[in-house]
């Protein structure tokens, strides 16, 4: 899980544009920014105190991951997938999933499991208190992995397709058992451990099944842009 302070990977303090970047970020998964919002440049500048050229860069980077689109002459508005992108959206990320945690099964160290295991436990302890918080630690999770490969091209494919799925998932999931998520997540942590290969190529593409079926159509309340934004910045150190 990434924090607004330092990243997982290095514990670096972040720059100004992705301290802008992750709390963008995390407003959209936790649908707080909507589906369809615009996201003007100037706005985001003056919530966060940041110039128009860092407003661009974070948005430029939420338009990478599929979580922001750009379209020429009009601006920036968050995505808005349709039901039916999503369903195509998971059946090739179950296929790409599978084989990454094939890749890592046998191939993590001690410290790197330790950090799994506890990614796992966050989301277990965090997602029974809100199901956006569950889907947004959930994508976090499959991002971890997926840079623990070292392939670059791997890792961003499944940047895009994972935001995007979180996305679909933050529109339209159904509520169900906060733990069902964690628990999946949980055997996946221990078959790679164990360097179960096909199980966790099993148990991984079992899960991201799973988890397209709790997918439906959902309404969506109007909101605010320009105060979700100040209250996003305001959180930001």
């Amino acid at each position: 899980m990434l924090s607004t302070h330092t990243t997982r990977e290095t514990d670096r303090p972040m720059t100004r544009t992705e301290r802008v970047h992750v709390a963008l970020r995390m407003a959209i998964l936790e649908q707080r920014l909507a589906p369809g919002a615009r996201l003007p440049e100037d706005m985001i500048g003056e919530a966060f105190g940041s110039s128009r050229t860092i407003a661009r860069e974070a948005l430029g980077r939420l338009a990478t991951e599929g979580l922001v689109e750009l379209k020429p002459n009009r601006g920036a508005f968050v995505a808005n997938p349709t039901l039916e992108e999503g369903r195509g959206i998971f059946v090739i990320r179950a296929a790409l999933e599978r084989a990454m945690v094939r890749q890592l099964a046998g191939r993590i160290d001690v410290e790197t499991a330790r950090t799994l295991h506890q990614m796992v436990e966050d989301e277990t302890r965090l997602a029974e208190k809100s199901d956006v918080e569950a889907i947004r630690l959930a994508g976090e999770f499959h991002l971890y992995l997926a840079r623990l490969c070292g392939n670059p091209l791997l890792e961003r494919y499944l940047t895009e397709i994972v935001s995007r799925c979180s996305l679909v998932m933050a529109i339209y999931g159904r509520p169900h058992s906060a733990d069902c998520g964690a628990r999946e997540h949980r055997e996946i942590v221990e078959a790679i451990v164990a360097g179960d290969f096909v199980g966790a190529g099993n148990l991984m593409e079992r899960h991201v099944e799973e988890v397209a079926t709790r997918a439906q159509l959902g309404t969506r309340a109007e909101v605010d842009v320009r105060s979700i934004l100040a209250e996003v910045a305001a959180q930001v150190p």
